[in-house]
């Protein structure tokens, strides 16, 4: 039997763009599936005309409780792997055959598209805020990771069933890499293109708040199991 996978991508009110992200990945992965985590703009009625499964939170319960929801549902489903991708058109839906060929060629549990050869294009703050975040979150985890904060990844339904993630906001994406590096994991990068490279564009991220509560979030992976 062929193994099957998704693309997985969590939205609040992002219906402007979603629709042409849902569209560009359907050619290129067995299902899309949309984690609508409260919208109020219509975005999971765009996202199931554009072609994709909708699963749907009431209330925002952020990203990283989207993205477990996601998780379920492809573990319940029988697929053997995620790629999770933003629904603002920063990752580039033609590069999921490069994830899906890098998990054939290493077997690598965990793969990270990595945006560190264009750090130079971001915004000094942000640069500077995703390379701590990444320092911290190698040592944490044992690996070299050059971009901890990217959220295009492959995760296997391996490492899902084993790993057992807290988070519920954005900081989810750096527990899962520590827990992942502690459990022996392998984990692999890739390097990707983006639709926009200067960290700012439809970006939430407060660097110096949000750093330190990534800090706090690895802080906790390594004392609990």
């Amino acid at each position: 039997m062929t193994d099957r996978f998704i693309a997985l991508i969590p939205v609040l009110n992002g219906a402007v763009s979603l629709g042409g992200v849902v569209s560009a990945c359907v050619p290129h992965i067995d299902q899309v599936l949309v984690v609508d985590d409260g919208s109020s703009d219509g975005s999971g009625e765009v996202a199931a005309k554009a072609g994709a499964k909708v699963l749907r939170h009431d209330v925002n319960r952020g990203k990283g409780a989207a993205l477990k929801t996601g998780f379920q549902w492809a573990i319940e489903n029988g697929y053997a792997g995620v790629i999770t991708l933003d629904a603002d058109g920063q990752h580039l839906p033609e590069e999921i055959p490069e994830f899906l060929t890098a998990h054939r060629q290493t077997k690598a549990d965990l793969i990270i598209g990595s945006r560190d050869h264009l750090f130079g294009g971001m915004l000094p703050r942000r640069r500077r805020a995703n390379m701590f975040s990444a320092w911290t979150i190698s040592f944490a985890s044992g690996k070299h990771i050059p971009d901890s904060q990217s959220g295009y990844r492959f995760y296997s339904a391996r490492l899902l069933k084993k790993v057992r993630l807290r988070s519920n906001g954005f900081d989810m994406e750096s527990e899962v890499i520590v827990r992942a590096g502690r459990h022996g994991f392998k984990i692999h990068m890739i390097p990707i293109s983006l639709g926009f490279v200067d960290g700012q564009s439809t970006s939430h991220y407060k660097p110096l708040k949000d750093t330190l509560r990534i800090a706090w979030t690895v802080a906790k992976a390594l004392v609990r199991p």
